[in-house]
């Protein structure tokens, strides 16, 4: 008896939109992931399980970095697509302005099992009422305008990417990598990310979120109303910093205090001291300080709360982080 052929699985199409003046790295972060394991599946006899390609309006998309990008033009919004990615960089206030392209991006997304966004990407998504009621993320220097504009969103400004549904949304420019290493082990496991990570030398998931690399960036998004009272919390990380020490430095009762503190930053007064404690805790932790010493030095009152808020907000305790991103150098100087 003849043997029946075997069934080739159809690649996956993975599209990643461009536009004049896009992020280079937002593009050719994700491509280079799905073309890695494309790479790796193909050295171990497996079949290609993806089909990465660059969209654009045109044959040629030009990155702010000066380097253009050869692109397919949008194909047609009901032809089959698997995940369609939309990139950001500077250029993406022109492309939400640009009717033709939303309503494309609006129509290619019904279509697509999946729909993603790196970076700034993520104004592409919520101007066409893609993000309304889902948590997003988006590049931390632009969490303050994105959440004035589209305040239907739950924008969350700390996690590398956010998962809601079928939609993704990840943070700044290299963000797109974790992003694409994700989808990647969703769709194919665990073994061949890590493989493609290794391959890239990245993390397939690195400690911690982008706060890590930027300052208190939670509160950055909401208006500059209660700017002085961060440096004071800052400044008085081991004095009295409960809803009634925080509403007397403010001038204001505690019920009126914790209403308008929430309409401005979009988080409790809560959540803000201990994201600016982390703050102070891992810069600490950068200079090689102990992690029972930063723990005091930052109020936490013990090293288990310390670690409670390292694990929440970075996905890393303390001590992994100090042994992750401390200077030898300063570690010596404090020793």
């Amino acid at each position: 008896m003849p043997k029946t052929p075997r069934f080739t699985p159809r690649p996956r199409r993975i599209e990643i939109l461009a536009f004049q003046d896009v992020q280079l790295l937002d593009v050719a972060g994700p491509l280079q992931v799905f073309a890695t394991a494309n790479d790796l599946s193909r050295a171990a006899a497996r079949p290609t399980p993806y089909e990465p390609v660059v969209v654009a309006e045109g044959s040629l998309a030009m990155s702010s970095a000066g380097l253009g990008l050869a692109a397919q033009t949008l194909p047609k919004p009901h032809s089959a697509v698997d995940t369609l990615i939309v990139a950001g960089g500077w250029g993406v206030s022109t492309a939400c302005a640009n009717r033709k392209l939303i309503t494309w991006i609006k129509a290619r997304a019904k279509h697509a099992r999946r729909v993603a966004s790196v970076c700034s990407g993520a104004f592409l998504l919520a101007t066409i009422g893609m993000l309304d009621g889902r948590r997003a993320a988006t590049h931390w220097s632009r969490c303050r305008e994105f959440a004035q504009r589209f305040p239907k969103v739950r924008l969350e400004p700390d996690p590398i990417f956010v998962q809601d549904g079928h939609v993704w949304t990840s943070a700044g420019i290299t963000a797109g990598i974790d992003l694409a290493l994700a989808m990647v082990e969703a769709d194919l496991g665990r073994d061949l990310a890590l493989a493609v990570a290794r391959q890239l030398v990245v993390f397939l998931k690195r400690p911690g979120g982008q706060a890590q690399f930027s300052a208190t960036l939670a509160l950055q998004h909401g208006n500059a109303r209660f700017e002085g009272l961060h440096t004071w919390i800052a400044d008085n990380l081991t004095g009295d910093l409960s809803i009634a020490g925080l509403a007397k430095a403010s001038g204001m009762s505690e019920r009126s205090f914790v209403r308008h503190y929430r309409q401005a930053t979009g988080t409790t007064p809560a959540r803000a001291v201990e994201q600016i404690r982390v703050e102070a805790a891992r810069r600490a932790l950068e200079l090689g300080l102990p992690v029972k010493r930063t723990a005091a030095r930052c109020g936490f009152g013990s090293e288990e709360t310390m670690r409670r808020s390292f694990l929440r907000l970075f996905g890393a305790s303390p001590q992994a982080y100090r042994e992750r991103f401390s200077s030898s150098a300063a570690a010596a100087q404090l020793s």
